[in-house]
């Protein structure tokens, strides 16, 4: 374990609850984030208090006071990823990476699937894949293409939907053909 900074004096339970406080007021986070971002201050500055340090604890009463809500942040993740284009396997990487329970995540798991077409879509038009490319790919392009759908977390088979589509072409005919 490294040697804990001396330049600032080691935290007291006290300081625990600032630096909660200033971490919660600045960023959107969950218990987990909070939680570590804690326990790094530890690492650094060391302790000091009578018991030990609690950075769990602390998260909890950051959480039962209202300034913590793993839920809120994870639907405002679900949204946000979306808009950029993320698949389902990718969002629920991320919300397992941000510490969102498994089943605050299972309760998502709907919202993820029912826009799953539409944020590939997206990543299509961001990318200029498919209908929203300036010309067909050849199998080389395609190849790469499909690998950067499977990477964003898409399904192969929304990848390949898409790509089969001309430049040009309305993407809508996509959820007409009942294929959402």
């Amino acid at each position: 374990m490294p040697e804990p900074s001396r330049s600032k004096p080691p935290l007291v339970a006290a300081d625990l609850d600032r630096l909660a406080l200033r971490y919660v007021e600045r960023f959107a986070t969950t218990r987990a984030r909070l939680t570590a971002y804690l326990t790094r201050k530890l690492r650094e500055r060391g302790w000091e208090g009578d018991m030990p340090p609690d950075p769990e604890g602390v998260a909890e009463r950051m959480a039962e006071r209202g300034y913590v809500d793993d839920r809120a942040f994870a639907e405002a993740r679900v949204r946000a990823l979306a808009r950029r284009g993320m698949g389902a396997r990718r969002v629920t990487m991320a919300l397992r990476q941000d510490g969102i329970d498994a089943e605050d995540t299972a309760d998502l798991a709907e919202a993820i699937a029912a826009d799953a077409l539409r944020s590939a879509l997206v990543f299509a038009r961001r990318r200029r894949f498919g209908p929203f490319a300036s010309s067909t790919a050849d199998r080389e392009l395609h190849k790469k293409q499909v690998a950067a759908f499977l990477r964003a977390g898409h399904p192969a088979e929304f990848a390949f939907r898409i790509l089969s589509m001309e430049p040009g072409e309305d993407p809508d005919a996509l959820f007409t053909t009942g294929h959402s």
